[in-house]
């Protein structure tokens, strides 16, 4: 089975997108098996983070601010602005797809444990999430 999520970002945020993929889980029978989770973009990705304080995703933004610069001279590719290359290598460094184990006909995450949207571009966009669920074995 497969289904696809769409997103309107408002720009560089994070999304918290744990209790849509839930629900795609559940409106199955599976009890057992993976949801396969993927970005169908270049600059937004898929990470597990921690969901109670906020201040964790904002460090994580923090970090990228400093580390992967907005128009970096050393960046040839800057087609659609300042904002375009260090989209593309945020991506990258945090993945564009999850596998998350499914029991009892629910995501198996930690307590502490979200699946959220990263959007790295400046202003927002429309964002396509694919999410395939696969039986486990026999």
């Amino acid at each position: 089975m497969q289904h696809v999520l769409t997103y309107a970002t408002d720009g560089r945020s994070t999304c918290d997108i744990t209790d849509d993929v839930r629900t795609v889980v559940q409106r199955t029978d599976l009890t057992i098996g993976l949801a396969h989770v993927f970005m169908r973009h270049t600059s937004a990705s898929l990470m597990i983070c921690e969901n109670v304080d906020p201040t964790v995703r904002g460090d994580v933004e923090r970090w990228f601010a400093k580390n992967v610069v907005d128009g970096d001279a050393m960046y040839q590719h800057q087609i659609e602005g300042p904002d375009d290359m260090s989209g593309h290598i945020r991506s990258i460094l945090t993945g564009m797809d999850l596998t998350v184990p499914i029991t009892d006909n629910d995501l198996n995450l930690g307590v502490y444990q979200g699946i959220y949207l990263y959007e790295h571009r400046t202003d927002g966009r429309e964002r396509q999430v694919v999410v395939t669920l696969l039986p486990a074995g026999p």
